[in-house]
């Protein structure tokens, strides 16, 4: 689910940053340009200021010295104003003449912003504010005009013409550093995303792992009701009511498995008895007496496996650090007689020394299982090898045989309660071995697998953590 809902969450919170950011670098442009036609209205006052007293044309005859040095003086001011800011500035009469400019032959433009400004300053206002110059218009040009004006008529307009570099330089650096910004925020966005996502999602969590647990067996597990969203706290409720149910259901049916067997045992223990007082009255070697005590015996080795099973599945697992690769070679030395009897070569194959967290009494039992099914269905000549090694953060053991194994619907069916193969119906048991196992196995967080054997066989892995529980 976090897969899903946190590039939801990444997307949305990106779509906001964009959102923000774009205005804003926007606006950062826009200021700078402001900045920038603010600095050239107030210079071309200045000019305008010192260009009101100026009357005559350049060439004309003067008769008036003051005037001829405001003239001088303006012409010097613009071409400073030139030289120190690299920005054309001149004041030019109505008709485009200039009273004096910067460079010297500089003119008015004819068209575009230029003209356009002059024209509007010449209508007695000051010109509107220029298009908006971007970093990438390398030849964008900011136009300034203001009006000279003389007992109330324009005689004349100052137009100034600044280059953008600098300009297009700032806006840039403002733009790199809301990009910046951009970044980092994203950066804490992800992050406050993936601790939302932990924390909306931490009750889903905690009742996908209680789910878990219950299938696995550990039928105590429940989920606080406490904390979380209402709809959580319903969900958890009614998970809590129904791990309840299928408890006490689970229980009821253990209850009455060991009450049927334990109850059956003795009326089965006194038909068997009667069974061989009547064997006393009759020949030696009836057909008739021999199949009912075999069958009988059958019907008490299986009460006797339901008895364990039930048992199994109630008890808690006594959880320790086990040798288990020593636990493995001494159940393998114990059934090497039998082996031996049979004509099958069992031995231990592995590491000497392996530790794991087991239920030493519950792992003896199960591997007493595994073993003595390995013989049952291993013709003599042939190998069982049992072994163990560290995989990890689990313990493997394996016990492999070289029978007939299995077919690939047989080993979907097999650990099922009472399933036999249809092949082996002949070789005895209850078909209850497998299931017991499992249920010892998983009492103690270990799990049981099946696989085939190369080239023929059956291979059974037993896995086993390594670190506590």
């Amino acid at each position: 689910m976090r897969t899903r809902l946190l590039p939801l969450l990444i997307v949305l919170l990106a779509g906001v940053l964009l959102a923000l950011g774009f205005p804003l670098a926007g606006i950062t442009a826009g200021v700078e340009q402001q900045r920038v036609v603010v600095d050239r209205i107030d210079d071309a006052a200045r000019f305008a200021s010192l260009a009101q007293y100026v009357t005559a044309r350049p060439g004309a005859g003067r008769k008036n010295p003051d005037e001829d040095e405001r003239q001088s003086t303006l012409g010097s001011e613009l071409k400073r104003y030139q030289e120190l800011y690299g920005i054309r500035a001149g004041v030019f009469f109505r008709d485009g003449t200039p009273m004096a400019a910067a460079p010297a032959d500089w003119r008015v433009p004819e068209r575009g912003e230029g003209a356009r400004a002059f024209s509007e300053a010449l209508a007695g206002r000051r010109s509107h504010d220029p298009r908006q110059v971007w970093p990438w218009d390398e030849g964008g040009r900011i136009p300034v005009a203001s009006p000279v004006v003389r007992d109330g008529d324009v005689v004349a307009v100052v137009v100034t013409d600044s280059p953008t570099g600098r300009m297009r330089s700032r806006t840039l650096h403002g733009w790199l550093l809301i990009g910046a910004g951009e970044c980092a925020a994203m950066l804490v966005a992800v992050g406050a995303a993936f601790r939302l996502t932990g924390w909306v999602l931490r009750p889903v969590r905690i009742l996908d792992a209680a789910s878990h647990d219950i299938a696995t067996g550990r039928l105590k597990s429940r989920v606080a009701a406490a904390s979380g969203p209402p709809e959580l706290r319903r969900l958890a409720r009614s998970f809590n009511e129904m791990a309840d149910n299928v408890e006490d259901v689970l229980e009821q049916q253990r209850a009455f498995v060991a009450d049927a067997s334990h109850q059956l045992r003795n009326p089965l223990s006194a038909l068997l008895l009667r069974i061989e007082l009547l064997a006393l009255d009759l020949p030696d070697g009836n057909p008739e007496i021999a199949s009912v005590r075999t069958e009988g015996k059958r019907l008490a080795r299986v009460l006797d496996d339901l008895l364990d099973l039930a048992l199994a599945e109630h008890a808690a697992a006594d959880l320790q650090l086990t040798d288990v690769a020593a636990l493995a070679a001494e159940r393998v030395d114990s059934w090497r007689p039998l082996a031996d009897d049979k004509g099958v070569l069992l031995s231990y194959e592995g590491q000497r020394a392996v530790t794991g967290w087991a239920d030493p009494v519950a792992l003896s039992s199960a591997l007493d299982a595994l073993v003595d099914n390995a013989l049952k269905f291993t013709p003599a000549g042939e190998r069982v090898t049992v072994g163990a090694a560290p995989d990890g953060e689990s313990v493997r053991i394996t016990v492999r045989d070289h029978g007939p194994g299995l077919t690939a619907d047989e080993l979907a069916r097999i650990g099922d309660r009472f399933w036999r193969s249809g092949r082996h119906q002949n070789v005895s048991g209850s078909g209850l071995g497998l299931s017991i196992s499992r249920a010892l196995l998983a009492a103690g967080g270990a799990t049981l697998s099946f696989a085939p054997n190369r080239p023929h066989g059956l291979r059974v892995t037993v896995v086993m953590p390594r670190t506590a529980p």
